[in-house]
């Protein structure tokens, strides 16, 4: 399979499996945040970008709200400059350490498979969250680093070809609109938080975003 370039973007107590690749935590818990349904977390329509005249400003506002999504540590954690997952809404360093090897999948003697299935396993006992998992769970190649970069520069990584695994800007709205691993961050599992407000709403801010010039933010 080739490698994901997006992973691309509600806290329980400890955490198995919080961001990408096997992971399991031993670290404090983390807060509760309300639910992808929940008003607070929903994504603004496109309609709400019409009183920005001016194109380029509009496109790149557009931008900055789905970024709510693409700079989410549920996304940004797939997609580090070393080859180490990350996990959790502090984008800590995976536990157990493990990378994710060459093809981005782990190593021959651990790879991410052994313990992230194609869906989500719930784990037994009031401490413990479930194991994320998706058919495409992958990281994403190391020149589609996310951690640590400005959403600007995302964007711009966003549009080169050569940054975004080939990706013309109509595949990259398939790729964000319906992609089932993009989709896994409105499902990450029990005691997880979702990245802001569905798929749906993403992928039509993206559509949006690219109809009026695929302009970025400042960095």
């Amino acid at each position: 399979m080739k490698r994901q370039g997006f992973g691309v973007i509600v806290m329980g107590a400890v955490s198995l499996g919080a961001g990408v690749g096997c992971k399991s935590s031993k670290s404090a818990p983390e807060a509760v945040a309300p639910p992808a349904a929940d008003a607070k977390n929903a994504l603004r329509a496109v309609s709400t970008f019409a009183s920005i005249a001016d194109e380029k400003a509009r496109s790149a506002a557009l931008f900055v709200e789905a970024g709510r999504v693409i700079s989410h540590p549920r996304c940004v954690n797939c997609h580090p400059a070393d080859g180490v997952p990350r996990q959790g809404m502090d984008l800590r360093p995976h536990v157990p350490a493990v990378t994710g090897g060459p093809s981005g999948h782990g190593t021959p003697a651990l790879p991410c498979t052994s313990c992230h299935q194609e869906r989500n396993t719930p784990l037994v006992g009031a401490t413990l969250r479930g194991v994320p998992g998706n058919p495409k769970w992958a990281l994403a190649p190391a020149e589609m680093a996310w951690v640590g970069v400005p959403l600007g520069k995302i964007c711009e990584q966003l549009k080169d070809p050569a940054r975004n695994g080939g990706k013309s800007l109509e595949a990259l709205h398939h790729h964000m609109a319906e992609d089932v691993l993009v989709g896994w961050g409105w499902d990450p599992g029990p005691g997880l938080e979702p990245v802001p407000g569905t798929q749906r709403a993403f992928g039509e801010l993206i559509r949006a975003w690219i109809d009026t010039g695929a302009a970025c933010p400042s960095p």
